[in-house]
């Protein structure tokens, strides 16, 4: 059976990596030092094909036996995390995508790399096709994740050039859904965890800033479909469908039925106006786009919220 690494795999994004690469009758292995992840992620998984370690994947990384899949999706990753956590964020970018490559390179496994619509910046080009280079503040709060990913990038592509490893790497963008940190500072968890308060939801700017959002089990399919894929360069995998936030925020009140309205609040530094992909090389190399509607999964999405707890 095929065995898979699955870097950061108690968080939200690579708790449902091990949950579909288990049911594809993978071996998985999930390493994760805990830090944003969490054991309540992988808890319900009951199969002795899976096996976690608590590990920081910036130090040596050893795994005995073979390794087919390496999937790096350890970081942080929301504002809140790589705000508070700015070197270890540029650590995990650069040593712990190094010593992932290094694992996957010894073991002559395929090697997917988690990077980032962050790449991208405050884009000047709309919508971003990969061929776009971005539009980054190196220096600014946001530079630590962003500059990260961009590294990341460059050593996984420089690993295929020089060693001929197999590499694939996914641009996510905005995605959202069951077993996200209720208060984790991205805007899906933070206008629900306001809405099922009662409290007015927090829009930054006037809301006229734009974002697509992608349902995790359409993004897991991306990426599925990539790895197994012939396309060794960046892949867009995300919504077409664009919301502003201030459309947004009026949706989650809609369907959690708060009535305490929206308040505005200055803008944060460096947060980009626009946000959507151009997702032509995900439909043309793998046949993908998302399917997921966007009330259907918030619905999914707040229920789970309702059903884990929102104390505090």
């Amino acid at each position: 059976m095929p065995r898979t690494i699955i870097t950061g795999g108690a968080g939200f994004l690579g708790s449902h990596l091990v949950d579909r690469f288990l049911a594809e009758g993978h071996e998985v292995v999930a390493i994760d030092n805990l830090v944003t992840g969490s054991l309540a992620n992988i808890d319900h998984i009951r199969s002795e094909r899976f096996r976690f370690i608590k590990q920081d994947v910036t130090e040596y990384l050893y795994i005995t036996g073979p390794v087919d899949y390496v999937l790096h999706f350890a970081s942080p990753a929301s504002p809140i995390d790589y705000l508070k956590l700015p070197i270890q964020t540029l650590k995990v970018g650069a040593l712990g995508t190094h010593k992932s490559l290094g694992l996957a390179r010894e073991k002559k496994a395929r090697f997917l790399l988690a990077s980032t619509s962050e790449v991208y910046g405050d884009p000047q080009v709309h919508p971003q096709p990969e061929t776009y280079w971005g539009h980054v503040n190196p220096i600014g709060p946001r530079g630590v994740y962003d500059e990260a990913k961009r590294f990341a990038e460059a050593m996984t592509m420089a690993y295929q050039r020089y060693h001929g490893l197999e590499t694939r790497i996914v641009r996510i963008f905005n995605t959202y859904g069951p077993r996200m940190r209720l208060r984790d500072g991205r805007v899906v968890p933070a206008f629900v965890d306001q809405a099922l308060h009662g409290q007015p939801l927090t829009v930054f700017g006037d809301g006229s800033q734009t974002r697509s959002f992608t349902y995790v089990d359409d993004l897991v399919e991306g990426i599925w479909r990539l790895l197994h894929s012939d396309e060794r360069e960046p892949v867009n995998i995300g919504s077409q469908d664009e919301y502003t936030i201030l459309q947004f925020a009026q949706l989650i009140n809609r369907l959690t039925g708060n009535t305490a309205g929206i308040i505005h609040k200055e803008l944060p530094i460096d947060d980009p106006r626009t946000r959507r992909p151009d997702i032509t090389k995900a439909r043309e190399r793998l046949g993908w786009e998302s399917k997921a509607p966007i009330e259907e999964g918030l619905r999914q999405t707040i229920e789970y919220f309702l059903k884990v707890g929102i104390e505090g």
